[in-house]
């Protein structure tokens, strides 16, 4: 699933949203119609792209396709590049977006998929953010190794009931390491901050990426990443 949203702008510096989707997901039918993720990230203000890959079709499996070999995730993106280019009929934006950085976001069983991109992917360097959203589901050893090493991304774990005993297993390991870390969202994800949110108990899984501590919370996440506005107002005008 491609989605270029109106008003994107190749001339201004541009974030790749990647999207891993969980178990028993259909891109149309749970991505885009359910989820709402191409309209979420479209108003989100952010000079964005999304990419997102089908991983097992409409089936309970979080296996992480092809992403477990080193090396094909930076083959992967280069690839979408190309793709993005041609949805858009512009051959010089696939040069610009192969080297754009890059938001892993995981939803569920995304979380397999996402661990193995950001360790074994050989794309490290492009990750601008890491982003959870009630999708920590094992594996909490290999991203607390992943946490000292992150350099400038950032890092944000949002969860439900579901998913609580998993990121306090994560944050007694960040904090083993030493990686300090926050309890909360932050109004703005600079470079290397770690943060852990709990949804509320109220939160569903199910609906988590639509309805949780607010609605349309990757919309909300993706408005607090700096540097990649469209918005050309100076500074201190408007809200």
């Amino acid at each position: 699933l491609l989605s270029i949203p109106r008003g994107y702008d190749p001339s201004r510096p541009a974030l790749i949203v990647l999207y891993l989707h969980g178990n028993e997901a259909k891109l149309e039918r749970d991505v885009r119609d359910r989820q709402r993720v191409p309209r979420q990230v479209a108003e989100s203000g952010l000079n964005a792209v999304l990419v997102a890959p089908q991983f097992a079709v409409n089936a309970l499996d979080s296996s992480a396709g092809m992403f477990w070999q080193p090396g094909h995730f930076a083959k992967f993106l280069q690839e979408a590049a190309a793709e993005l280019a041609r949805l858009r009929g512009d051959p010089p934006l696939a040069e610009t977006l192969a080297k754009a950085p890059v938001l892993i976001v995981a939803y569920s069983g995304g979380y397999l998929p996402a661990i193995y991109a950001m360790s074994v992917g050989d794309a490290a360097e492009r990750i601008q953010g890491v982003v959870l959203l009630d999708a920590l589901f094992g594996e909490e050893d290999r991203y607390a190794e992943w946490l000292p090493k992150r350099g400038r991304a950032f890092f944000f774990s949002a969860y439900s009931s579901g998913s609580e005993s998993n990121n306090t297993r994560l944050m007694n390991a960040a904090e083993a390491r030493r990686v300090p870390f926050e309890i909360g969202i932050p109004a703005r994800f600079e470079p290397g901050r770690v943060s852990f949110l709990y949804g509320g108990r109220n939160a569903n899984h199910r609906d988590f990426v639509t309805r949780a501590w607010v609605s349309d919370p990757l919309q909300s996440v993706l408005s607090r990443i700096p540097g990649f506005s469209l918005d050309r107002r100076p500074p201190g005008i408007g809200n």
